[in-house]
Parts: structure tokens; C-alpha cells; sequence
């Protein structure tokens, strides 16, 4: 039996966050996960300059490991099928990575004991510590693990109420250089019904496109649409071949999805904190990392669940959960949204600036409109 202060299950941003801090803080600590890294993990992956500013890392040491690093200074966006709007910046205000590169980069960064290829089959406990595939030992657990961790499941003791967000990704290099999209220009194409969109991002030699939802009601249908839009465009020859992959994911602020127990954490994608109105989970699965880590520290050896209570009240103070528009108001808003996305100034100030950027309003402004 091998015992440590902290195990975390989920070797992804989330987990390999937490773990650095503790392990900064004198803890010996344990990632366990089962993939090997690094691994296949597809995303839009972009990462605004705060997220660097968290984990305490610079762009350009990041950029010196040669791992890809783009920088973004604009987006284009609409309605899949329809118009679009260029959305340009006088300096860079994102980085589009490699989700397979930046992963790795990040668990092996924390320099903490790594158990991949290893999924959490039993968890148990004895005492006043847990029990894991009857080898390991820690008085605290931290779930990282992704939507279907199964710390999260086991804490929340109940199938999840609310729908998760699906998407469906591809990431393949380029064979043609001259591609339609620009590489330091995202593309986001938003579904006729506002309930999801789609995306290509450029990553120096790949492209990534991909396409999520809200609800679920003829997922393959708008699928196949957003398909028919690349191969018509010419961003993608013949999408249909491509290496799918589908993924899933809360989109609730804080989620639906209790955070803490007794010696227990869930943080990131298993707490289904991504940000509501982009689907970005990068940011969220940082601070949560940090915060969990902090909250740990801070509780000195004690992990009841009064004692790790404060990183559940402070994730949810950050992120509150979103009040869904009543019914009734749905077919208003949804016709005054796609109106609006022919605005330059709210497709500046409100979907970039706010949705997918987190900020300020006047933060990039520089007074363009």
C-alpha cells in the first residue's frame, strides 16, 4: 500500500493544477489517471492570456518547449451559412494549443508521482482515509477526472438532472497551407437556434473544427449541416472522413454537481464548471485546481466536509448558475440574438469580449467598434 497526502483522479488541467500547488506546498502527492500521457484529447483549445497568468507561466516559456503556440488577434464569427463579421485587435488576446501537447506539458510540469493508464476501478473507505484499486492511500481525494469521474459520481450518489452540453471534435493537420482560415483568426459559427456552434481553429500545421450543443434534440442532423458548411466553404474537403470524437460536458456556471465531502474535491469538468456561454472549461478547471489546493492547505490537516466547505462556497460565488429564459421569451430571444450577431459593436463587446474572452467590456475596446 502506497500512501500519500493527496490523490487526485484526472491528470487534465484541473488536476495537474492542483496538484503542482500542493506539491509546492510540501505535500507528496499521486495523479491518477487512465490514459497515458501524452494523450488524445480533442478541443478547441484556446487559452487566454490570464490563463498563463494562473498557472504562473509565460507564453514565451511555454513556446520555447516548441510546443504549438498561436496567437490569436481576431475572430470571425456568424451564422453557419450566413454572413460573417471579422472581429480584429490590436494586440494578441488568446493562444490556440494543442490540447495533446499542453495536457502532458502541464502533468509533467507538476512533477508529482503520475499513475496513467490506470482508471479508479474501487474507492473505499477505512478510517479517516480512502482507499483506491487497493493500493493507494491518501486522507483526501480530489475528482478531475472529467465529466463521468467517477469521485464526482460517487459524491453526488444520483444521475445528473440537467442535460450536459455534447460536442463533436475533429483535430488533423493540414495538407493544403493555403487554408481558408487564418491562423491567428478562430471561426465560430453559430447554430440557427442559438443552442450551440460550431468552430475551426487554426494550430500552426492542424485545424480544428468541431461542432456543440446545448440540447440534444437531432444532435447528427446539425452535425451534418455544419459538415456541409466546411466542404461548401472549402475550409474542409471532405469532412465526412475525418476522426470524429464526441465528448460531453456541464455548462451550469457552478454545475449541478456537489463540490466537496467528507475528504473529498471536485474540481473542473467533473464539477461542470465551464463557462456557459462559450462551453470554455481551460480557465475553470485552472482556478478550480488552485482553489481546491488553497482550500486543502488551509484546512491543516482537517477534511471533514465543514472544513473543505469554503472551496465549494468560493467556486460558486465565482460562478453562479445560470437562470435559464423562460420558455415563452425562447423564440424572442433566439430571433433578436441572430439580429444581433449582425452587429459588429455586440459581436465585439458582448460574444468575444464577454462570452469567450471573460473580459472586462472595455478591455480590448481601444476604442474600435
Amino acid at each position: 500500500m502506497r500512501r500519500f497526502d493527496a490523490l487526485i483522479v484526472g491528470g487534465g488541467p484541473a488536476g495537474s493544477t492542483c496538484a503542482r500547488a500542493l506539491r509546492q506546498a510540501g505535500w507528496d502527492v499521486a495523479v491518477l489517471d487512465r490514459a497515458r500521457f501524452p494523450r488524445d484529447k480533442v478541443c478547441g483549445g484556446w487559452v487566454t492570456p490570464g490563463v498563463f497568468q494562473l498557472l504562473d507561466l509565460a507564453p514565451e516559456e511555454y513556446r520555447a518547449t516548441r510546443l504549438t503556440l498561436q496567437e490569436i488577434t481576431g475572430f470571425n464569427t456568424g451564422v453557419i451559412g450566413g454572413a460573417s463579421i471579422e472581429t480584429r485587435y490590436p494586440a494578441v488576446v488568446s493562444y490556440a494549443i494543442r490540447r495533446c501537447e499542453f495536457d502532458s506539458f502541464l502533468l509533467r510540469r507538476a512533477r508529482v508521482c503520475v499513475i496513467e493508464n490506470t482508471p479508479l476501478v474501487t474507492l473505499r473507505r477505512r478510517g479517516d482515509c480512502w482507499i483506491a484499486n487497493d493500493q493507494l492511500e491518501a486522507p483526501v481525494v480530489v475528482g478531475a477526472g472529467g465529466h463521468f469521474c467517477p469521485v464526482a459520481r460517487r459524491l453526488q450518489g444520483e444521475r445528473d438532472h440537467a442535460l450536459p452540453v455534447i460536442a463533436r471534435e475533429a483535430e488533423f493537420r493540414i495538407d493544403d497551407p493555403s487554408a481558408p482560415v487564418a491562423s491567428d483568426t478562430p471561426e465560430l459559427f453559430f447554430c440557427r437556434d442559438l443552442e450551440g456552434y460550431g468552430w475551426c481553429v487554426r494550430k500552426g500545421d492542424y485545424l480544428n473544427i468541431g461542432i456543440g450543443r446545448r440540447t440534444h434534440d437531432d444532435f447528427s442532423g446539425h452535425v451534418h449541416h455544419f459538415m456541409s458548411f466546411l466542404a461548401a466553404s472549402g475550409r474542409v474537403r471532405d469532412p465526412a472522413r475525418l476522426a470524429w470524437r464526441g465528448h460531453a460536458y456541464h455548462a451550469m456556471g457552478a454545475g449541478t454537481r456537489p463540490l466537496a465531502g467528507e475528504g473529498v474535491l471536485v474540481i473542473g469538468d467533473a464539477a461542470g464548471l465551464a463557462y456557459p456561454e462559450s462551453g470554455e472549461g481551460i480557465r475553470p478547471a485552472v482556478e478550480s485546481g488552485l482553489r481546491a489546493a488553497r482550500a486543502l492547505i488551509d484546512a491543516q490537516g482537517r477534511f471533514g466536509q465543514d472544513d473543505l466547505l469554503p472551496y465549494e462556497e468560493s467556486m460558486r460565488a465565482l460562478h453562479a448558475p445560470v437562470t435559464p429564459t423562460p420558455k415563452v421569451l425562447r423564440p424572442f430571444v433566439k430571433g433578436l440574438g441572430r439580429t444581433l450577431l449582425r452587429s459588429e459593436a455586440f459581436t465585439r463587446h458582448v460574444v468575444i469580449d464577454r462570452w469567450f474572452l471573460r473580459a472586462q467590456p472595455t478591455a480590448f475596446s481601444d476604442n474600435q467598434s
